[in-house]
């Protein structure tokens, strides 16, 4: 590091010597932060069924998920139940391709 005196660095360095005589700061910092609302989310039997364009299908999803122990017999028959009463958007809206993508604004 060089070493300077006071009076040079002044006469050399005027605007930056006054700011560190100032001993504030002038410079404000900002950190703009995005949180991915779906880092590390695991979608659910719902996030699956409502992927589906027909009933039929949410049916087959629904026994596909509880063959491999995704869910229990009981949500699956409670599952199957809202379908066949209220049918495949009681579930929600069909979400389509790139649905997490569009919603987390990274599309």
């Amino acid at each position: 590091m060089v070493d300077i005196e006071e009076d040079e660095f002044k006469r050399r360095y005027p605007n930056l010597w006054r700011e560190m005589r100032q001993n504030k700061p002038n410079t404000t910092l900002r950190v703009a932060t995005r949180v991915d609302r779906f880092r590390g989310y695991v979608p659910d039997a719902i996030d699956y069924i409502r992927r589906c364009d027909t009933p039929e299908q949410a049916e087959e999803t629904i026994k596909y998920l509880l063959e491999k122990g995704e869910i229990s017999a009981d949500r699956a028959e409670r599952l199957l139940k809202q379908l066949k009463r209220l049918g495949l958007r009681s579930f929600g809206a069909k979400k389509e391709d790139g649905f997490y993508l569009r919603e987390s604004g990274l599309a």
